[in-house]
Order: C-alpha cells, then structure tokens, then sequence
C-alpha cells in the first residue's frame, strides 16, 4: 500500500478506486474479469450498450488500476488487477473495530429494550 510521509494512505488512488466501483457497470465487468481477461466485444455482450460506452467503462477502470489491458494483435483484452481491491479492502477493515464498537456502546437505549423483553418473556413462562 502507497503511504504518504503521514503514513496515511494516498487518498487519490483510494478515491479512484472507490470511484470506480460506484457504478454497476464496472461492477459487473470486475465480475466478470474474475474468471479471465476479455475482450471489449466479451465484456459488451451482456449489456446493451455500445462498444465505445464499454470502452469509457474500461478506461475508468484502468486509470484507478483495477484492470490492465494488453495488446494482442487486434484485439486488447482487459484483466483484473486486484491490488486496488485489497488496499481498499484494507482501509475498510481499519474501520471495521470502530464501527463494531460503535455500534455496540453499552449505552444504547436499544439495548436496555431487548434486555426487558428478554425478562418479560422469561417471567412470563414462569407463570405458566
């Protein structure tokens, strides 16, 4: 992972990445470049759209570096490059703890509701 001199991460390729992946589109096509690298034409025919769109597509994700594309004679075929995945994976996960706990102060009225249903429950079959 790209660190600055603050040791945080390089917000620009995050934001690209993050970018990138806010459209279904791309989405679909990361998808499908799990399985393999593909043509333009390959990764067109599940939608209907125009090569030339699949290609803004296919630029967007190339320049957060979440595919590279090769030259092969006519054809240029796309595949994945997972390393964005990963650092955008990591920089979620960092978050995570936070957000677990966050979510789980002790404080929360939400809690103090289940744990008097929980009680009323248990008294009530008591009494049966």
């Amino acid at each position: 992972m790209e660190l600055n001199s603050n040791g945080t991460v390089k917000q620009a390729r995050l934001d690209a990445t993050f970018a990138a992946l806010s459209d279904p589109t791309r989405r679909t096509i990361l998808a499908r470049l799990t399985s393999g690298e593909a043509s333009v034409v390959e990764l067109a025919a599940p939608f209907s759209m125009t090569q030339p769109a699949i290609s803004k597509h296919l630029k967007v994700l190339e320049g957060a570096g979440l595919i590279v594309r090769d030259r092969d004679a006519q054809r240029r075929p796309s595949r994945l490059n997972a390393r964005p995945l990963a650092e955008a994976s990591k920089w979620l996960a960092d978050y995570r703890e936070f957000w677990k706990s966050s979510l789980k102060r002790p404080d929360d009225p939400r809690d103090d509701l289940k744990a008097k249903k929980k009680k009323g429950k248990k008294h009530k079959r008591k009494k049966r």
